[in-house]
């Protein structure tokens, strides 16, 4: 069993999609858009065809579920994704450079009481937090 975070964007899914792919080193393993849906199905309203229906990205051993919604989709202060390294600094560094650019750093990357390098960041979506936790 997994559980896998989904990200929902209003549009911007795609650029989500290539921006993560890009600052995590992933691959994307499922890209299907609205107008891939079978003609028989159920209506999909007014939603653009060219946006995402779904998506997979796999990095390492985990996923992210990337989606486009014509729904109001806010920033939300509960939930935060967090990356964990163990000893890798430099990739620590690199991913939070890379995810929190163009965003919002909340805590920059510092050593920790726990003995860890540690930061958190808003990413330019504006509604998804991130959490970077390197142990050393």
């Amino acid at each position: 069993m997994h559980v896998y975070p989904y990200l929902n964007f209003n549009g911007r899914g795609e650029e989500a999609l290539n921006f993560y792919r890009q600052a995590l080193g992933g691959e994307i393993a499922i890209l299907m858009r609205y107008a891939d849906a079978p003609k028989d199905g159920p209506a999909m309203g007014g939603i653009d065809p060219n946006w995402i229906m779904h998506a997979r990205l796999a990095f390492g051993a985990n996923v992210l579920m990337i989606s486009d919604t014509d729904r109001p989709v806010g920033p939300s202060q509960q939930i935060s994704l967090s990356i964990n390294l163990d000893g890798d600094t430099a990739t620590a560094e690199k991913v939070f450079a890379a995810l929190s650019d163009g965003g919002q750093v909340t805590l920059p990357l510092h050593k920790t009481f726990w003995n860890a390098l540690f930061g958190c960041f808003n990413d330019k979506f504006g509604g998804v937090n991130w959490m970077i936790n390197c142990q050393l």
